[in-house]
């Protein structure tokens, strides 16, 4: 058995694998970048060095450092995680050279399915059957085009050497598809250093279900069933389950033995992923699911198989690792209950997901219980800060119960108890989710948070229970009480002017004070009658007002709140940055005459691009963006002229 393990990532994952390394007594080395010098897995790992500067092309991307340190740390082994270099065959390779053990498949096996034009190819000579679309060599934008056209509109463009929902486009229109060739591209270039696509038919009622295999150095080759990953946001996962709804016995079987038999053509060894797209217009039909690509690592999502199945994924791969037979036959896996995931974000549902980042200084997420039990994994803390540099995920909140129905119930509440301020999160949204009526039976697609997200999509602002719940802190306090700094609303609801009898004369209005909020759409006051829906977790004292979690978003309310403006689209045509990043696309020049809606400077934080556009008709009176500048939040990048 492997004795001590250099973890090559950062975050939930990173903490995932220390916590089961350290059960099996298996030392633990963490690397860092200046930015994550007080992160959690450095906290929490045996040792920590430091391998460079914050952006990760400067440090978790550069395999020299990692295996350098990795030697100078005695580490017998180094284990990817998922992201940066977990799918790079190069440094797969380099670190078996160095004499190391890696933890993953071989080089061969991911280049074999890391490419998915490639794989494609593999896949169909394998006889598993495979989406329509694109795979040539000659990546023209005329030929690219042309084979759209022939394949015809919807299409998808995705880059060969993508993943993670990066480097992929939806295209409606053939009008539509060179801007989105260039953008699809340009991504692929900064994430995978490679710009090739390829072209695929969109399917209009897709399921994402993707299937876990595992195999071992012995030539064994398992499945661990289903997971169904359709909640998608630009196409990043939101929330994933397993076993997949509406899944029967018949198509399982089919499914998981193509998923078996896809890993069997590049003899692989360790945990994969085999991810299918189906048409779901039907229901789930085993001659209506396609192969998509294989992801040769670990999954994002592991944990709701962990949770069916009762087994540790990172202790299999250890172990795999290590030389040892698979620890569990076909014949002994089995399905037990269900499993929902939910990803939450650091992000503004409210401002069009925009990534938000700072420190977290308040941090709450939902603990575990015998009654309401949850799992959650995440790599920060309460003061720990959210950074411009890496993936926008805080936390993974996990639940499993004995049916779908129930799993959801109970992941929605949990969801509505997440606190976290003033770094802003999907929380609300994924209650929204959870609770929706659609997604509840199990009527769900890839299309479904676009379709929906009206009703998805919080409105950023707190509730009218929110502000009544202040006022009756500020009541109190007007009335001299000795009120305390902190109230779990579930348990302790603070005191409530709304249902006391107090002053109370026949026939005349209760002589009591008034405390009366307002930010001019909402008004709290004592006089209301109806009684507030204590939906929240809590209400607690801070400097500069009361910090309210309101069904998973968080407020601070004082006695007023001034109205909040548009980042981005000053209505004096200042354009601002709506969140720090770097500049990657400047489309104008200073003296440039535009239009309402024009593409004005695309930023790229947190690994998502975010274009800002003219609010208006009118010429381009200052320029102060520069492609690779870095800016801070409300910097202004654009200064348009309307009366040119």
């Amino acid at each position: 058995m492997i004795q001590s393990l250099l973890i090559a990532n950062r975050g939930e994952i990173a903490c995932r694998i220390i916590r089961t390394a350290r059960s099996m007594g298996i030392r633990t080395i963490a690397v860092y970048s200046d930015a994550d010098a007080k992160a959690l897995h450095v906290r929490q790992a045996d040792e920590a060095v430091h391998i460079g500067p914050s952006p990760a092309r400067e440090s978790y991307l550069v395999g020299e450092k990692i295996i350098a340190v990795a030697l100078q740390t005695g580490a017998e082994a180094i284990h990817p995680g998922y992201g940066f270099l977990s799918e790079n065959a190069d440094f797969a390779q380099a670190v078996i050279d160095a004499g190391l053990i890696w933890v993953g498949p071989s080089p061969d096996s991911i280049r074999a399915m890391g490419l998915k034009d490639a794989a494609k190819a593999r896949m169909i000579a394998a006889g598993v059957p495979v989406t329509p679309g694109y795979l040539g060599a000659d990546q023209s934008p005329e030929r690219l085009a042309a084979e759209a056209d022939a394949i015809g509109y919807p299409v998808l463009i995705k880059a060969v050497a993508g993943g993670g929902g990066k480097g992929m486009r939806r295209v409606d229109d053939s009008a539509d598809f060179a801007d989105a060739l260039v953008s699809c591209q340009r991504e692929a270039a900064s994430s995978f250093g490679n710009t090739d696509v390829l072209i695929e038919k969109y399917i209009l009622s897709p399921r994402h279900i993707e299937v876990q295999v595992f195999g071992d150095t012995h030539g064994n080759v398992v499945h661990l069933f289903e997971r169904d990953c359709s909640l998608q946001r630009r196409h990043q996962k939101v929330i994933e389950e397993a076993p997949a709804p509406g899944m029967d016995e018949i198509t399982r079987a089919a499914i998981c033995d193509a998923a078996v038999k896809a890993a069997r053509a590049v003899d692989y060894v360790g945990a994969g992923t085999i991810e299918f797209i189906a048409d779901a217009s039907e229901g789930l039909r085993a001659d209506r699911i396609w192969f998509m690509e294989m992801n040769t690592r670990l999954q994002v999502e592991h944990p709701v198989t962990e949770e069916i199945t009762g087994q540790d994924l990172v202790e299999w791969q250890l172990r795999v690792a290590s030389g040892e037979v698979l620890p569990k036959r076909q014949d002994e896996l089995a399905i037990d209950g269900w499993a929902i995931e939910a990803r939450l974000y650091a992000e503004n549902p409210a401002k069009g997901f925009l990534p938000s980042t700072g420190q977290l200084t308040h941090f709450c997420l939902p603990s575990r219980s015998k009654r309401h039990p949850v799992r959650v994994e995440t790599g920060y803390q309460q003061d720990d800060a959210v950074t411009p540099f890496y993936d926008p995920m805080l936390a993974k909140l996990i639940v499993h119960r004995p049916s779908r129905q129930e799993a959801a119930l109970s992941l929605s509440h949990k969801c509505a108890e997440v606190i976290c301020w003033p770094v802003r999160t999907n929380a609300e949204f994924l209650v929204n989710a959870l609770g929706h009526p659609a997604f509840v039976e199990g009527a769900i697609d890839t299309g479904f948070i676009a379709r929906e997200a009206e009703s998805l999509v919080p409105s950023g602002e707190p509730s009218q229970a929110a502000w009544e719940w202040v006022a009756s802190m500020m009541l109190a306090e007007s009335r001299g009480e000795s009120i305390g700094d902190r109230y779990d609303l579930g348990v302790s609801p603070p005191r409530d002017p709304w249902r006391a009898m107090v002053g109370l004369r026949l026939n005349t209005d209760p002589a009591v004070p008034v405390v009366r909020l307002t930010d001019g759409e909402h008004t709290a006051s004592i006089v209301a009658h109806e009684e507030p829906v204590f939906a929240s977790r809590w209400i607690e004292r801070v400097a500069e007002g009361w910090l309210v979690n309101d069904i998973g978003s968080s407020f601070v309310i004082n006695k007023a709140r001034p109205g909040a403006t548009a980042l981005g689209s000053a209505a004096d045509g200042a354009i601002l940055s709506p969140m720090p990043g770097r500049i990657i696309a400047v489309d104008v020049a200073a003296g440039d005459a535009v239009t309402k809606g024009q593409k004005l400077v695309t930023l790229e934080a947190m690994k998502m691009e975010h274009s800002l556009v003219a609010p208006f008709d009118g010429m381009v009176e200052t320029l102060a963006a520069e492609i690779g500048g870095q800016v801070s939040e409300g910097a202004m990048l654009v200064k348009i002229d309307a009366s040119a």
